[in-house]
């Protein structure tokens, strides 16, 4: 053995060929915790710090890419992030299986299909690569019918044969000294030893007795190939759903005995006589996912297998035992786990989960992007099949109503400021900080329901919702998806599959705050048309902020121009200041007297302070008050408020009422991505006072 084999040397489908691979660092000898691991902290300049609810936490870029990935969701990853990570440097999290609990409907399925979708690209990439191995020329031994191969049932990495190949482990070490292995890397291969399952033990078994222990003739039985990487076949990533009681059984997850093998084998005590990849777990027991979805749906012999198996890591059939390389992650509603709970003789397996409670998004902006999803990339069409328009505003109507029934009810908040601190916006005099605190009182609820985001309209009914909104008739013959019609959609769901009447009460009332934020934001769109100009409000409330910084000015002439540098382009910008226009505004806003005016400057250039930093692009837009303040004033100023407005919208009998509400509707559909159905309608909302507070 003091003679190094070189690589040159060997065929490369050899057992000989993939131990000098993993020497050279050609190919990967590592458990599925450390694949996953490298997976995700690989690249540096895929994590990066953020702030979220008013805490510092990290964000994994790797889920952030592609067309469709996850969004939000930064604690539930945190949680996986820091549990794989402790796995793969051998803590106790890889006893452990990884469970995610929450209501239906969170992301709980999406996010384990898209780790799964992400560690199959990664695996299938020639140096991450999983290799096994299978015995051939079987029909030399003899008692094995007409099987001439068997590949390794549990995908055992060659390098595990590569420890077990002698009985001794002073002999196996030597075999890797030979190729040239210095004592750390055996010392590193060593810390993933595992012994052989049954029937690869068995058969070596055999092999070595035929060989006489003549290792190059052992070598003749052995041939090293790729683990599959498939989807569809359950290899290195697979899922077993709970099923009712009468179809399941224990076979369907650890195999059973194959009446045909043994027409083929002689020896009746021969551990391949048992079928392991007609379960699911040993399709990916050579470092693959498993998911285990509503796990505990699964009927209690089931789930005891899942005990064993998380706890143990191997399959075990009559006393004969696999052992298994497999990241076990489940799912479960929060309905079927407080079930299994109430039956205290399953507390065993609930000691074997690191439990994460998943809550819905509670990010309106994050929550917008979800939307799309729900939405679809795809260009819609009516029944007739002309091309169905999406009203701009549908989006943010839906999802402020989602995300509204998600906040709990709370005395320091309002839904609205909730909602607003969530999304790193301002809330008026509240700070990020007491929502971080409301967070903190309401997850220390020991009843999870009650926790912040653990209730609400989930992914699935805004999907239902907006199919409800394309079978509508209005729908369908104005060839528009109207924001204004959601909100009858999403009545029409709570009603039909909210069962908790309270639930349903609230959800009622946040949907009366969505349709008012709703208006806010159809009166900044009609002012924008008015002006014939698509961000002119946001110039404005710019305008005021700017006005107000600019107004105590040292170098303020008698003129009252002031000159000041845009953060967004570096330039130097003359600003005339209005004290009319900033004294307007700030009645509109309820500011009495000048402590009351002060105070509200110092806050406003406060945040611009603090926001410019990190947001040269921060416009105050969402700061509603702010912005309906300005928006009003400007109404007032150009043609005697809102009111006249209405009444000019209204009344189209004169020639120059009809002349501005054309003009609007083009300015809508050229600068604003309306469509004629859609304008008109928002134009008719605007006259209506539906909704207004």
């Amino acid at each position: 053995m003091s003679k190094q084999i070189k690589s040159s040397q060997v065929n490369p489908l050899s057992l000989d060929a993939h131990i000098l691979s993993v020497m050279l660092g050609e190919r990967r000898f590592e458990n599925v915790f450390q694949s996953v691991s490298r997976m995700i902290l690989g690249d540096p300049s895929l994590i990066a710090r953020v702030n979220v609810n008013g805490r510092n936490t990290y964000d994994f870029k790797i889920f952030r890419q592609g067309k469709k990935h996850i969004i939000g969701m930064y604690d539930e990853i945190n949680s996986f992030v820091s549990y794989v990570k402790d796995a793969a440097e051998g803590g106790s999290s890889k006893e452990m299986a990884f469970v995610l609990i929450g209501e239906p409907g969170n992301g709980k399925t999406f996010f384990v299909d898209h780790l799964s979708a992400l560690y199959r690209d990664f695996i299938s990439k020639p140096e991450n690569r999983r290799y096994t191995f299978r015995f051939i020329n079987l029909d030399k031994l003899g008692g094995y019918g007409r099987i001439t191969s068997i590949e390794s049932q549990t995908y055992e990495d060659p390098m595990v044969l590569a420890m077990n190949i002698f009985e001794e482990k002073a002999d196996n070490i030597k075999f890797l000294q030979g190729f040239g292995y210095t004592d750390k890397q055996i010392e590193e291969v060593y810390k993933n030893y595992r012994p052989l399952g049954s029937c690869s033990y068995y058969i070596l078994s055999q092999i070595r007795k035929y060989c006489n222990n003549d290792i190059e003739k052992i070598k003749a039985f052995i041939e090293v190939e790729a683990v599959p990487v498939s989807e569809s076949r359950g290899t290195v990533t697979g899922k077993y759903a709970a099923k009712d009681k009468i179809t399941s059984s224990a076979a369907d997850l650890i195999g059973e005995e194959a009446i045909t093998r043994l027409l083929h084998i002689s020896d009746t005590d021969h551990p391949y006589r048992f079928d392991l990849r007609r379960g699911a777990l040993a399709r990916v027991a050579g470092g693959g996912i498993h998911f285990a979805d509503e796990v505990f749906k699964n009927k209690k012999d089931l789930v005891q297998v899942y005990l064993g198996v998380i706890q143990n890591r191997t399959i075990e059939i009559e006393g004969y035992k696999w052992p298994l390389d497999t990241l076990i992650i489940a799912t479960s509603n929060n309905s079927e786990f407080a079930r299994f709970l109430e039956e205290k003789e399953q507390a065993p397996i609930i000691d074997r989960c690191r439990l994460t409670y998943m809550s819905h998004n509670t990010n309106y902006k994050l929550q917008q992007e979800l939307t799309l999803y729900s939405i679809g990339g795809r260009d819609k069409t009516t029944f007739t099949n002309e091309k169905l328009h999406i009203d701009p505003n549908l989006n943010y109507a839906i999802s402020v109503a989602a995300v509204l029934t998600r906040m709990p009810a709370n005395d320091k908040l309002s839904p609205v400021e909730m909602m607003k601190l969530a999304a790193g916006e301002v809330a008026g005099e509240k700070s990020i900080k007491t929502l971080s605190e409301v967070i903190n009182d309401l997850n220390s609820d020991p009843d999870i329901t009650k926790r912040f985001g653990q209730k609400g309209i989930g992914h699935r009914n805004i999907g239902r919702a907006l199919q409800i909104l394309l079978e509508r008739s209005e729908t369908q013959e104005g060839r528009c998806m109207y924001a204004g019609d959601v909100f009858k959609s999403l009545e029409t769901v709570i009603l039909d599959y909210v069962q908790e009447p309270n639930d349903r009460i609230k959800y009622f009332n946040d949907l009366k705050i969505a349709r008012e934020l709703y208006r806010k934001n159809v009166m900044t769109t009609i002012f924008n048309a008015y002006m014939d100009e698509p961000n002119a409000v946001e110039k404005d409330v710019m305008n005021y902020v700017n006005m107000i910084i600019g107004i105590d000015a040292k170098n303020l002439g008698p003129d009252k121009i002031w000159t000041y540098r845009d953060p967004q382009t570096g330039k130097l910008v003359p600003l005339k200041i209005d004290e009319t226009f900033v004294n307007s505004v700030e009645e509109r806003l309820g500011l009495k007297n000048n402590e009351q005016k002060q105070s509200f400057r110092t806050t406003i250039t406060k945040i611009y302070g603090q926001k410019m930093i990190k947001e040269p692009s921060y416009n105050f837009m969402d700061n509603n008050e702010l912005v309906k303040a300005v928006t009003d004033v400007r109404l007032k100023s150009d043609i005697a408020g809102a009111g006249s407005l209405i009444g000019a919208l209204s009344n189209r009998t004169n020639e120059e009422n009809q002349k501005l509400y054309n003009r609007m509707i083009n300015t809508m559909m050229k600068k604003l991505n309306y469509c004629q159905t859609c304008a008109e309608k928002t134009i008719e909302y605007f006259c209506t006072h539906d909704d207004a507070n």
